[in-house]
């Protein structure tokens, strides 16, 4: 893995809580429709993103091998390493002391990392590699 697909963890703190409000009419991005007044409960981004707090982490993403699946340089992944990664899921993994997100794939008992981008080939875990998935990405934050 190049030093461009490399992660930088990030805290995750759910112990503070600041809600916004949270409008429930939806916002068009076509021609402008009429606004309601109408404001839902306050969104709390905790109870949003982090289903459990004592087993999830945040890591900023770099490289492009996920953007297919809508992950781009910069953003922002929530991990959850209480989840059991299923076939299908994106997974943050460590791949020979390597960190890596990949969509997981299990065929016949064998796991197989498959990137969101076709310049980027399929990695196939083989028994003799080190590999650990080290939790389920849940969700992804970007800044504009």
């Amino acid at each position: 893995m190049s030093a461009r697909d490399r992660l930088t963890f990030l805290p995750v703190h759910s112990g503070t809580r600041l809600a916004v409000p949270f409008v429930a009419s939806r916002a068009a991005c076509g021609f402008p429709s009429p606004a309601d007044d109408y404001l839902d409960r306050p969104l709390d981004f905790n109870e949003l993103l982090i289903s459990n707090p004592a087993a999830t982490f945040a890591v900023r993403i770099a490289g492009e091998s996920m953007t297919g699946a809508g992950l781009f340089p910069g953003d922002i992944a929530v991990v959850d390493r209480s989840l059991t990664p299923f076939n299908g899921c994106v997974v943050l993994a460590l791949i020979d002391g390597e960190f890596t997100i990949k969509r997981y794939r299990l065929k016949a008992g064998s796991v197989t990392l498959q990137p969101e981008n076709k310049a980027f080939r399929d990695l196939v875990i083989a028994e003799e590699t080190a590999f650990e998935v080290w939790g389920v990405v849940k969700n992804a934050i970007r800044m504009l």
